[in-house]
């Protein structure tokens, strides 16, 4: 259903294979205050055309000369440069600091045969981390381990001077009924960094004029979601309180990754889907999955409190688990 767009990887693999070299800078050390997290990254072509970032703009030009001789060169190296508060306070930050950037030339320090393999987990949405020596570069793709930084999408450096870039997938949220709740949810959801996806088989309630620009199914839920596929980095919130869309949806959920599944309604609602799920032969464990009623306990009342809610949970689950 999602398709990855082109981030630093896969213009790096593209312009290395046309020929017109390539070399990837990102992002190991930086200030507690960086406009850019630990992990983000710039490419730059052997002509000179650069995409991405590694900051709020105070070193992209220097990293871009340096990247250019490292593609001439062959060899990988750790950039670190000093911004002094002046710089900082014109990128939006209260004080300077230091930033740290490695470079990897693609082909020499970097493999096409790794990069190649990122650009596939990446687009086949498979959480993979690149491994490498933090100073020189030249790593390897690792699909287990690190779980605390696939939670929380935190690349670093570890204790033994390795450096760990995560590469999750993008986060979707997929809302089952296009409801006031769901017109709240999903502007927040995208601002929260999740791609979302409505459903509803309700035209005039999945309208693009009620939710414009959005993606929305007009499919019964269980089709569509079977289309979408749930897995590790995806939430699924049901908010039609109507058993006959919710119920196949959650027989979907259950089985599959999603991490997390919440549906709306009162504690007496839940019960009664609590019923009909344990009859349809969903173990008590497997039932317990089922956040509901959906949300977070703030006394949430309107539509856009609600959504805060749901938001909150999904996050709270997300970042610190079970």
């Amino acid at each position: 259903m999602s398709q990855i767009l082109k981030g630093a990887p896969e213009l790096a693999l593209e312009w290395h294979r046309a020929g017109r070299g390539a070399a990837l800078a990102t992002v190991v050390q930086t200030w507690g205050s960086a406009p850019r997290r630990v992990g983000a990254q710039m490419v730059v072509s052997g002509d000179g055309q650069i995409e991405g970032s590694v900051s709020g703009g105070c070193v992209e030009g220097a990293v871009m000369v340096e990247a250019m001789d490292a593609i001439d060169s062959g060899k990988g190296t750790l950039l670190e440069f000093g911004v002094s508060d002046g710089d900082a306070f014109a990128v939006g930050l209260a004080c300077g600091g230091t930033i740290k950037v490695l470079l990897e030339p693609v082909g020499s320090v970097i493999s096409e045969e790794v990069l190649s393999g990122l650009v596939a987990a990446r687009a086949d949405r498979k959480a993979v981390a690149y491994v490498a020596n933090a100073e020189k570069g030249g790593g390897i793709l690792i699909r287990e381990g690190f779980e605390g930084r696939f939670r929380m999408d935190q690349s670093g450096v570890e204790e033994d001077g390795r450096f760990v870039a995560i590469h999750n997938p993008p986060l979707r949220l997929v809302v089952v009924g296009a409801v006031h709740i769901a017109q709240a949810l999903v502007p927040m959801a995208r601002i929260a960094g999740f791609d979302p996806i409505i459903v509803d088989p309700r035209s005039a309630f999945g309208s693009e004029a009620r939710f414009p620009g959005e993606t929305i199914l007009d499919e019964w839920p269980d089709e569509a979601i079977q289309k979408i596929g749930l897995d590790a980095r995806t939430a699924l919130v049901l908010l039609t309180h109507d058993p006959k869309l919710d119920d196949p949806a959650l027989h979907i959920a259950l089985k599959s990754d999603a991490f997390y599944v919440g549906a709306l309604g009162s504690t007496r609602t839940h019960a009664k889907r609590v019923e009909r799920l344990t009859e349809a032969g969903f173990s008590k464990e497997v039932i317990a999955r089922v956040h509901g009623p959906i949300g977070l306990d703030i006394g949430a009342a309107s539509p856009s409190e609600i959504g805060v809610s749901i938001l909150s949970e999904i996050l709270s689950l997300l970042r610190k688990g079970a």
